[in-house]
């Protein structure tokens, strides 16, 4: 979650205001200028399963279109939602910034000002639209030097940040890169389907955040610290879920193997798998070596999905092992997911941990996944996941 102060937090049901904003420059963001957003035109939505984390729409006015003003080219837009309490000024969070993937001047307002129709998506569009000129390699080296030297090639001036439970001074081996600068950095495959990606080897995953940081951070998991509750009835934050399940990308078991097919002795492979007898997804207490003990225990309904990943990234067991858990945690919480509106919460960020209060006096709690709000509105939509064990 994007700092927040507990006070506010605990005050959004209250909030008498949703104030907003918008400003955009064409120098890197050196310089920003302000502009009006239209009543009701703008709407975020952020998604952790997608490659381009956030994506937004507006139409915007008090701005020039062309060169010197909105393209296509050069333009990155800022919004920003704000939280206005009682006798307070608003409390401004970043809601995006964007690259203009769509302008047009669409209409005039009352006064005669142009309103430009954007297309806005998240910074992660301008690495992925940065292929390499030529073939290269890449590295070897430390995880930070080669990723701040790619994304600086691509997005001078923007800054990476390492999230705690990521290890950026993991030495990563020479990579053969075709051209795509983005799956060398996030999660890309090569064309024997091996593992190329600098983020998934360290066992987490890559995205721009809502201030415009590009992020390396850990595969988030139940296990993590809640930073919101949303609780039901009057003076909470929910509004009533919907509740789904789905086996769609359940594995149960992962195994991991580095191999930089180079005739050097293959890493692992190490394995993760779900130990919990309590859980529906339990693999059993050793699927690996002992695959009939379920069968012995009288456990008939454990059922295997099993998934294996070759990384030529990997290059020690205790990796493999990372990564391979950090994929179980990924694929477990999906069983279970919620499509929920709640209070609009502008410092959340997909991934985050809350905890739900599913029916009276029942907690789940829930990885936000994805969520969707207009630039003013009271509320927003969420969609999370979980596993189907509660908490009270």
């Amino acid at each position: 979650m994007l700092p927040i102060s507990a006070r506010v937090l605990a005050a959004l049901p209250q909030a008498i205001g949703r104030p907003y904003r918008a400003d955009w420059s064409n120098d890197g963001g050196q310089t920003w200028t302000p502009c009006t957003v239209v009543a009701g035109s703008a709407s975020v939505t952020a998604d952790r399963t997608a490659e381009v984390r956030y994506s937004a729409g507006a139409e915007l006015t008090g701005v020039p279109a062309g060169r010197h003003g909105i393209n296509s080219i050069s333009t990155n837009v800022r919004l920003w939602q704000g939280v206005q309490l009682p006798r307070t000024d608003p409390v401004w969070f970043p809601a995006g910034r964007y690259t203009v993937g769509r302008a047009s001047l669409t209409g005039f307002t009352s006064t005669g000002a142009g309103v430009i129709s954007v297309e806005l998506d998240g910074l992660e569009d301008e690495l992925r639209a940065a292929t390499f000129p030529t073939a290269r390699t890449v590295g070897p080296g430390t995880a930070r030097e080669l990723v701040e030297t790619l994304v600086a090639e691509a997005l001078p001036g923007i800054p990476v940040a390492w999230r705690s439970g990521i290890q950026p001074d993991t030495v990563i081996p020479q990579i053969a890169a075709t051209e795509d600068r983005w799956a060398v950095l996030s999660g890309g495959r090569d064309s024997t389907g091996t593992g190329t990606g600098i983020a998934a080897a360290l066992a987490g995953e890559m995205w721009v955040d809502a201030r415009g940081v590009v992020t390396v951070g850990p595969v988030p998991t139940l296990d993590d610290p809640v930073v919101w509750s949303i609780a039901r009835g009057e003076g909470g934050a929910l509004v009533e879920p919907a509740a789904e399940q789905t086996s769609e990308g359940l594995a149960n078991v992962w195994s991991v193997s580095g191999d930089g097919g180079d005739g050097s002795p293959v890493v692992g492979p190490a394995y993760a798998w779900d130990d919990d007898p309590n859980s529906l997804t339990y693999a059993g207490p050793d699927p690996v070596n002992d695959p009939l003990a379920p069968q012995r225990m009288g456990l008939l309904g454990v059922r295997l999905r099993v998934q294996r990943v070759s990384s030529a990234l990997v290059t020690t067991f205790n990796q493999a092992s990372d990564m391979a858990k950090a994929n179980l945690a990924d694929s477990l919480g999906i069983q279970a997911s919620l499509s929920l509106t709640a209070v609009c919460n502008p410092a959340m960020e997909p991934g985050d941990l809350v905890r739900v209060e599913t029916e009276p006096g029942m907690w789940e709690p829930h990885i936000i996944d994805s969520f969707s709000y207009t630039l003013g509105a009271p509320s927003m939509s969420c969609s999370t996941r979980t596993t189907t064990r509660r908490l009270s």
